[in-house]
């Protein structure tokens, strides 16, 4: 049975909206039960956020994750401080390596390293590390596909983004090849 409670978290302009929409919108297109709680300072890019993005099989009773995240997916180093907790016991942390040089500190969750910066660089755009890291987590978790998870972009960011789809796609490719 799928109940996952993702924390997506790091700075402003890093997409960690934009990666909770999509998997939210994915989930919905998958005709999943979904949520997505933005929360975010009011200095925005380069202010800390996070998003709490439900998906599950079954009614979601409430969007708040409070010490029981199935998944936290930090971006950078304070995110990685504050979250990491939440965690439950099995939980999975996705850890972007690029801008993370510290370990976990738990050794009761599976851990990821995804250089998410640096591959997105590789990509041509640093911008593209946010998909890098959703691709990393859908190939662990297999939440939803990432074949949706473009479709779901399509109808997001509309007409005027389809010249990044390529982009996209090999993003999520390349993050999930990053924990194969």
């Amino acid at each position: 049975m799928l109940n996952e409670k993702v924390v997506c978290a790091g700075f402003g302009g890093q997409g960690v909206m934009s990666m909770g929409k999509l998997l939210t919108y994915a989930g919905m297109i998958e005709d999943k039960q979904v949520s997505w709680l933005p929360s975010y300072g009011p200095e925005m890019r380069g202010g800390t956020a996070n998003c709490a993005v439900m998906v599950s099989d079954t009614l979601i009773g409430s969007p708040i994750i409070e010490k029981d995240a199935t998944t936290v997916i930090a971006m950078n180093l304070p995110s990685l401080i504050k979250f990491e907790e939440e965690l439950v016991p099995g939980g999975k942390l996705f850890i972007n390596s690029s801008l993370i040089e510290r370990k976990a500190q738990r050794d009761d969750i599976e851990v990821y390293y995804v250089p998410a910066n640096e591959i997105a660089v590789s990509l041509g755009t640093g911008k593209a590390a946010n998909m890098v890291m959703l691709g990393a987590y859908l190939e662990v978790t297999k939440t939803v596909k990432s074949e949706t998870v473009i479709e779901a972009f399509k109808k997001v960011f509309g007409p005027t983004k389809a010249h990044l789809v390529p982009l996209n796609e090999n993003a999520l490719l390349k993050g999930a090849e990053a924990v194969k």
